[in-house]
């Protein structure tokens, strides 16, 4: 496996949250012109392409059938049942700030996994951080819209907890399997599971319309090279390198983040209790991360 010095490490956290917000942007900008699934479809088939193309670059080694198998159930878990219910979230007029938020419940639910799952403890500190990450994002759901802003649909709320769900499992899958794993060729096949996924979704619900707005377009292409290929590898990298509890309190950051982006985007509003609960959340993410996990 590659090393990568502490001072590069340091900064993929940042990194990774800030390409990861955007994948809610962009979402926002092309599901107008495009069913969800076969926009997941079209951007895997696109990413696969890209992967394959750096794994010849770089002689990336292949993968064991065993270790292969096991990526192509991350892929499953973390691309799949993820963005499936994420996209499909946003179609359904689920605001792009507060799915997010939805989905940024995960590092709680990770940390419990890991827990009951991995014996994996945290100090008292820690859970307070999670605990209070837990209701800064209470407050912006509960509070961060104004009423009748939006028309809250149960499916669109159901695909998003599938979304927290999927991506909460998959990390804990990826650290107790994903070892030894190259990041070239086990994203490969993470994408060819999700490709598998998305064309069977597509085309059992779907009529494949689409139009080729320029806004599609662009939305397509950060959602392969910024999200796809950038991010991903960073969270990959994040998991092999850390504890997954610590790991997952920085999808905390990403709906203050998104929140801002959709704000100055799509003027999305949110309410000064809202960005009370931001606070509480980075605040929770810090004493995580300040906090060295329990022995």
């Amino acid at each position: 496996m590659t090393s990568f010095p502490p001072g590069v490490i340091r900064f993929v956290p940042l990194i990774f949250v800030l390409l990861w917000s955007t994948g809610f942007i962009g979402a926002r900008f092309g599901l107008p012109y495009i069913e969800p699934f076969y926009l997941l479809l079209i951007r895997n088939l696109l990413t696969l392409g890209v992967f394959l193309g750096l794994i010849l670059l770089f002689r990336a080694r292949w993968l064991s059938p065993r270790q292969a198998l096991h990526q192509m159930v991350t892929g499953a878990l973390v691309h799949g049942c993820y963005l499936g219910g994420v996209f499909a979230a946003i179609k359904w007029q689920l605001p792009a700030g507060v799915t997010s938020i939805l989905v940024g419940l995960q590092p709680v639910l990770t940390a419990v996994l890991a827990w009951a799952m991995l014996g994996q403890a945290l100090q008292k500190r820690q859970w307070l951080g999670l605990m209070l990450g837990l209701v800064g994002v209470v407050l912006v759901l509960g509070t961060g819209l104004q009423p009748g802003q939006f028309e809250l649909r149960y499916e669109a709320v159901l695909a998003a907890m599938l979304a927290l769900v999927g991506i909460s499992v998959g990390t804990l899958y990826q650290k107790r399997f994903g070892a030894g794993t190259d990041l070239l060729t086990g994203s490969f096949y993470q994408y060819l599971s999700t490709a598998l996924m998305m064309a069977v979704l597509t085309f059992a619900f779907e009529q494949q319309h689409v139009e080729w707005h320029p806004q599609l377009i662009g939305a397509l292409l950060w959602l392969v090279f910024g999200l796809s290929v950038s991010a991903i590898l960073l969270l990959m990298l994040m998991i092999r390198e850390g504890e997954v509890s610590r790991v997952a309190s920085y999808f905390y950051l990403v709906p203050p983040v998104t929140a801002l982006e959709a704000w100055l985007l799509f003027d999305e509003q949110l309410s000064a209790i809202a960005l009370g609960g931001m606070v509480l959340a980075v605040l929770g993410v810090y004493l995580v991360l300040r906090t060295r996990p329990a022995a």
